[in-house]
């Protein structure tokens, strides 16, 4: 592989990690800190990113014990048995039908925002379907056609998150940097774990890069800290410049981004950012759809050992997409919830399982990449798993009691 070519794929493997980590998540994180503050959240944001990335190094572990190819569902078989096998399905497709339903149904409202100034009004059911099936077949083309043009996207939002951030900036006030209430967060870390999410796309680029275990850790470790740092940046700019009471009540939208879009145009006093601020979330829930797609449609023909291709192929595109198209169809509010419903899916299975996996896994498999750490790596990431589902669970558990 030449020079030119490995560089393109180094890059093009880092703004996958940045481009399923930076979608919805991204957009729900102002309106999820709000009650918490600034200052809070950013050592929240920093801890998530900790060990949602330890999370990742030992999917990545997991992913060379086995051949090419393989995905979740192996994974935990070969590891854990037919528990783990039951676990891995349940959780990973509970987590991919959440995600995918909250940025489907973010990218709708996006979607039907842009077509009414120009006259096309159109409803949340129509931009939906419209939604899926223009880049639903993106998707279909499989992990190359989408890494070209997740690039052209990422590029594209880079910069127009940059320049948001520049031109937001001015109008940052300092008493809205508040430290709010630490107890707020716990209704809202598991929009936080969900924003680092990224490490269902590890078995892909395991095969992408041809088990390169030095670019893969490279990889994984550069593409997890671009989105922690573009979020507390993001925070800052968001949660300066409007008030934490308008932020908090998007909680409860069912147009939850194009309402913060509205509000900020309003508070910056300028069309400019209107518009920037919708191509950024258009763009944002873009990469993030076709992210989390990708990895539920080659985690199905993984499942279920089919290939991608003729009867087989269009069978996998329904399955994909007709769960979370029909959630967004009858629950169009979806977005916010779906996040805080991801995150409990994305502990168990990014988290808890992959830790579990390594530790049952290292006494009967080798692998040119060990995480470090032993056991206590292990035992720290299944604690604080054990902890954000006991977190997550307690509010149920109280209300039934």
């Amino acid at each position: 592989m030449s020079k030119i070519c490995y560089d393109s794929r180094f890059i093009g493997g880092i703004l996958l990690i940045v481009g399923t980590s930076i979608g919805g998540g991204m957009l729900a994180l102002p309106v999820a800190n709000a009650a918490t503050g600034f200052w809070l959240s950013s050592l929240f944001l920093l801890a998530c990113w900790a060990i949602m990335t330890l999370g990742a190094l030992f999917i990545l572990e997991i992913s060379l014990y086995l051949p090419r190819g393989t995905h979740m569902v192996s994974m935990a078989f070969a590891t854990l048995g037919t528990s783990g096998l039951v676990i891995a399905w349940l959780s990973y497709l509970f987590l991919l039908y959440t995600l995918l339903s909250g940025y489907l149904s973010g990218g709708a409202d996006v979607l039907a925002s842009l077509l009414i100034p120009l006259g096309i009004p159109i409803a949340s059911w129509q931009s939906s379907i419209l939604f899926t099936l223009l880049f639903g077949i993106i998707v279909y083309g499989g992990i190359r056609r989408v890494d070209l043009i997740n690039r052209a996207l990422m590029f594209t939002k880079l910069g127009v998150y940059i320049l948001l951030v520049v031109f937001i900036s001015p109008h940052i006030q300092l008493q809205h940097l508040h430290i709010g209430e630490i107890s707020a967060m716990t209704s809202t870390v598991m929009i936080l774990i969900t924003s680092f999410g990224f490490a269902i796309i590890i078995p892909n680029l395991r095969d992408y890069f041809d088990d390169d275990v030095h670019t893969l850790r490279q990889v994984v470790l550069i593409g997890s800290l671009i989105p922690l740092l573009c979020y507390i940046a993001w925070d800052l700019v968001i949660l300066g410049s409007l008030p934490a009471n308008e932020l908090s009540a998007l909680m409860h939208s069912e147009h939850t981004t194009s309402t913060l879009a509205r509000i900020l145009s309003i508070t910056v006093g300028s069309t400019f950012i209107h518009s920037f601020f919708n191509l950024f979330t258009s763009v944002c829930m873009l990469t993030a759809f076709l992210g989390v797609a990708l990895c539920l449609i080659t985690f199905l023909a993984d499942g279920l050992k089919v290939e991608q291709k003729g009867a087989m192929g269009f069978l996998l595109f329904l399955l994909t997409f007709l769960p979370p198209l029909l959630i967004v169809m009858f629950y169009p509010g979806a977005y916010i919830h779906a996040l805080n419903y991801a995150g409990l899916f994305c502990v168990i299975l990014l988290l808890l399982l992959p830790a579990f996996m390594t530790l049952f896994g290292r006494a009967r498999f080798s692998s040119p990449f060990q995480v470090p750490g032993g056991h206590y790596s292990q035992g720290l990431v299944i604690i604080c798993s054990a902890g954000l589902i006991m977190n997550s669970l307690w509010p149920i558990l109280t209300s039934a009691s």
